[in-house]
């Protein structure tokens, strides 16, 4: 293909129907037909990068290879294509006004007077050209965060008209996912708001070529037929897409109403083989099919938002599909754990996740849910923060240092075993300032961490600003806290397992990350087939 075809996804109605697993759905479909396709994200609000933003408010923040701080979707987009992203398939108003900000004091519009249109306009355009125009795709799916008539998605729907009758006719679509809502005490679906949202689209002009209606009921012919003369799109363009068990059929259910077909028809773009998705079924077959099932316990503090935890419970659909085991993640406030409840509460589990995150609030119960793991020996695993609690615990039950902390915590420690990283010590800003992006670590052979990955170097996706504080090393590991992953560049510490357990492992990492339907994470996988194997011994 000699010219990149672009799709622009958006979104009526109400927020949260899914416009990136849509997204995510079809570039799975035109992947599997033979194209080579990505996702990027273009996010109206003015933060920077989602990294400074509270859980509670945007999720969790996810983070690439190159050490983009991102919008969860670009996890659901990995997940789906297996497929690494980068900083350039997620840009936010803010970065953008940033950059024509700094365009303008450099002296670069010639003294012009600076406008949304042409010159915010014209640096989205070129952001969301970046990926076509580096060679490596055939299609580029886009995704316009916002609800079409929030004011401020309005200069990214201007940069999608002007970008469509840019690249002319067959070049560039544009996919309005919308919602048709079940009126119970009419018995009816009802069109009406997609109607106004289309009209809404109209109004900035832009036509939708397909709509993807999202709702809890079977749409029938009479309504697909209502709704493409009302809206101006064929009849075949007229998707359905119903509430599904898990966001993995949703690609099977996309190819069923034929979005891939269509979009390729609107693209002059040949259909190719039908898509091969031998390996997705396999994986969603058992999926749906466990012979297993075991409960383990997630201990976090953001526990009642799930996606502030997204690729852990990702990761562990994907882990549970490997081991043909259902995995039920049990949500646990630490800041609920002491040391009068925690058998009440963590006793029924057969496995526990200590989770990441930032801050005192709820540390004090993460100790206490490790020190239940470690003494009872219930398969334990420790992600960033976790990995650092766990070194905490030891230091204060094994080593008898009972005020040993982390210096983001207490900075008055008499031993600080966490503390803060020697080239942060200086940094002022917070926003993508933290240790970010793929680094490599180094692993000691005959370890659990060599057992798990089945090599002796590996690279994986960190976030944070505190470390294991190499002072404290040598003095855990001949008290039994191993020290089995090692960064190469940094001499850091990465990883840290217990010897005499059936399974207990910390990480300074994000391995779920990197998990995806075809390539489930290894130390996911052998976590779950831990929690599998000692709920056997306990049965």
């Amino acid at each position: 293909m000699n010219q990149t075809k672009y799709i622009f996804v958006t979104g009526g109605v109400t927020s949260s129907l899914g416009k990136g697993i849509i997204a995510a759905s079809l570039a799975k479909l035109l992947q599997a037909r033979g194209y080579r396709t990505t996702i990027q994200k273009f996010d109206p609000y003015l933060n920077v990068d989602p990294g400074t933003l509270n859980p509670y408010e945007h999720g969790e923040c996810y983070v690439t290879d190159d050490g983009a701080e991102t919008d969860l979707d670009l996890g659901h987009y990995e997940r789906f294509l297996n497929v690494p992203t980068s900083q350039a398939n997620n840009v936010t108003t803010g970065r953008i006004y940033l950059s024509v900000i700094e365009k303008e004091r450099r002296g670069e519009f010639l003294g012009k007077t600076v406008q949304v249109v042409p010159h915010i306009t014209n640096e989205i355009k070129e952001r969301m050209q970046l990926l076509g125009n580096s060679g490596d795709y055939d299609i580029i799916i886009t995704e316009i965060g916002g609800t079409v008539g929030d004011i401020e998605s309005l200069p990214y729907i201007e940069s999608v008209r002007q970008l469509v009758w840019d690249l002319g006719e067959h070049n560039a679509i544009v996919i309005h996912l919308t919602l048709v809502p079940y009126l119970a005490a009419a018995g009816e679906l009802k069109t009406k708001p997609t109607q106004h949202s289309v009209k809404t689209l109209m109004e900035s002009g832009i036509k939708a070529d397909i709509l993807v209606c999202r709702t809890e009921h079977e749409i029938s012919d009479e309504i697909r037929n209502k709704l493409a003369l009302f809206c101006n799109v064929k009849r075949e363009a007229v998707i359905q897409s119903i509430d599904a068990a898990t966001i993995y059929e949703v690609p099977n259910l996309m190819l069923e109403e034929g979005l891939d077909v269509v979009a390729l028809k609107k693209l002059d773009l040949p259909k190719k083989a039908a898509p091969d998705l031998k390996n997705w079924n396999t994986f969603l077959r058992r999926l749906k099919f466990p012979k297993h099932t075991v409960n383990i316990g997630l201990i976090g503090k953001y526990v009642e938002m799930q996606d502030c935890y997204k690729s852990i419970l990702e990761a562990f659909i994907h882990a549970g599909a490997a081991n043909e085991t259902k995995v039920n993640v049990i949500s646990i406030h630490s800041e609920f754990i002491d040391p009068e409840n925690i058998k009440e509460k963590l006793s029924g589990l057969d496995a526990i996740l200590v989770a990441p995150g930032f801050g005192e609030r709820g540390i004090e119960g993460k100790i206490e849910a490790i020190r239940y793991a470690r003494e009872n020996k219930v398969p334990f695993f420790g992600i960033c923060l976790g990995m650092q609690m766990a070194i905490i615990e030891y230091s204060r039950n094994i080593l008898g240092y009972a005020d040993a902390n982390s210096t983001e915590m207490n900075e008055k420690t008499t031993h600080p075993v966490v503390n803060l990283m020697e080239d942060q010590k200086t940094v002022t800003d917070k926003g993508g300032t933290m240790r970010l992006g793929a680094w490599k670590c180094d692993i000691t052979p005959d370890s659990l961490a060599f057992k798990i990955y089945g090599k002796t170097q590996i690279s994986e996706r960190h976030r944070h600003r505190y470390e294991y504080n190499s002072e404290y090393v040598d003095q855990l590991q001949k008290a039994g806290l191993i020290s089995s992953g090692v960064n190469p560049d940094t001499g850091l510490v990465e990883i840290v397992e217990l010897a005499d357990h059936p399974f207990f492992i910390g990480v300074q990492y994000h391995p779920e990350y990197k998990s995806t339907v075809a390539n489930p994470h290894p130390i996911f996988v052998s976590f779950v087939a831990a929690a599998v194997k000692g709920k056997k011994n306990k049965n």
